[in-house]
């Protein structure tokens, strides 16, 4: 089978999960026989044209704008014109697969010029992350996000969660929907170079200090304000013997703000942003990692912590409560609430024997739900229900 893959992130452009998604679903489907050419934006020295891992990666070069949206009207223009290309010289192509509405424009005017099935993975909503629409910039992303989800012939969603969000907000008939989790490479994070963890570990704490942390963007919706405001009580329980990591790029500047306000501002160590190779041996010395979501499709992050043997405590909302399974791979808390983060974390840091339990069965429960090459037959699957349809109508 052929498939023209369109997505906006794609390593080494990194900005949210979709990348790491692409990355690494794609190579299983190559290893099932399958033909994968992925379009998306040029970035920094990446060529514009290489394979990598098996996928075809064609980068567009695409005009600056300080305006984001016009930007992602640019990148959809050439992403068009680059698709079209490749659709009359490299085809026939059996399907068009979409991640995200920013995409959304190019997949949609592919589909109907070539008459060729749309798949979209819709990996969020403007809806969902923001608990409505507000404002017309809100409703112009909900507008296409129903465009993309319209014309699609199935969704796929990363979380049963997700499923009732698109059929609430996006007006879906839950039978178009096919939900198939994110999963990891568990062998990524296994270090096969020699490091003094030690040394490494006193860039962070002091000895005597367990470390909690948070991983990813800074953004309302992550629920960083949560964790902040649960470390005082975790500090008076702990005897002041615990350093909070927050890691991920973005303006921290309201964070730490709120660390000083709470008198913790010693207690706290705002890193930026940290590359893989810094993060893998991070995440090899930590003792706790926290995701207090106020909003979450699915949580890949929570999957990272799985893979790198470290326990993790999420808010129960969204897709986190069926990636972590209560009381048994990790700890769920109630939503913004500060008080039960702080008892997850307590939870995990005073009793090393459950918590070395919780973190052999969220390694285990890794291969069993969270496999690429078990995700990539499922995708199959859709792909070749989408195909045998296609065979049986006249467009």
């Amino acid at each position: 089978m052929k498939i023209l893959v369109l997505s906006w992130e794609f390593p080494p452009r990194i900005v949210g999960g979709i990348a790491r998604h692409v990355a690494e679903l794609y190579p299983e489907l190559i290893k099932l026989g399958h033909d994968i050419h992925l379009i998306t934006p040029e970035f920094g020295p990446a060529s514009l044209y290489e394979v990598v891992e098996g996928i075809h990666i064609h980068r567009v070069e695409v005009a600056a704008s300080n305006d984001f949206f016009h930007w992602v009207v640019n990148l959809n223009e050439k992403m068009g014109e680059h698709g079209g290309k490749l659709l009359m010289e490299k085809g026939p192509f059996d399907l068009i697969h979409a991640h995200d509405w920013l995409v959304g424009d190019a997949a949609i005017a592919l589909k109907h010029t070539f008459k060729i099935p749309l798949i979209a993975t819709i990996h969020a909503t403007e809806q969902g992350r923001y608990n409505g629409i507000h404002n017309d910039t809100q409703r112009y992303i909900h507008n296409k996000e129903y465009a993309l989800a319209e014309n699609a012939w199935r969704v796929i969603v990363c979380s049963e969660y997700m499923r009732q969000e698109l059929q609430r907000s996006l007006y879906l008939p839950g039978d178009k929907i096919d939900v198939i989790y994110n999963g990891i490479r568990a062998e990524k994070k296994i270090h096969h170079e020699n490091f003094h963890a030690q040394d490494f570990r006193r860039q962070f704490a002091a000895d005597y200090e367990k470390i909690v942390y948070y991983l990813g963007r800074m953004t309302y919706e992550k629920g960083v304000p949560v964790l902040l405001n649960a470390a005082p009580k975790v500090l008076r329980e702990m005897g002041g013997n615990v350093k909070f990591v927050i890691i991920g790029g973005g303006n921290t500047d309201h964070l730490k703000g709120q660390a000083w306000d709470l008198g913790i501002w010693d207690k706290c160590y705002f890193t930026g942003f940290l590359a893989d190779k810094y993060l893998d041996k991070f995440q090899t010395i930590a003792d706790c990692a926290v995701f207090p979501s106020l909003y979450e499709p699915f949580g890949i992050v929570a999957l990272e912590s799985f893979a790198s043997r470290v326990p993790v405590i999420v808010s129960n909302t969204g897709g986190l409560p069926e990636v972590v399974q209560h009381t048994k791979t990790g700890i769920t808390t109630l939503v913004n609430n500060a008080d039960s983060v702080a008892w997850g974390i307590l939870e995990v840091l005073q009793n090393p024997n459950y918590c070395q339990w919780l973190v052999d069965n969220a390694y285990a429960d890794l291969e069993k739900r969270f496999s690429w090459p078990k995700l990539s037959k499922q995708t199959e699957m859709v792909y070749e229900r989408v195909v045998e349809e296609r065979a049986e109508i006249v467009w």
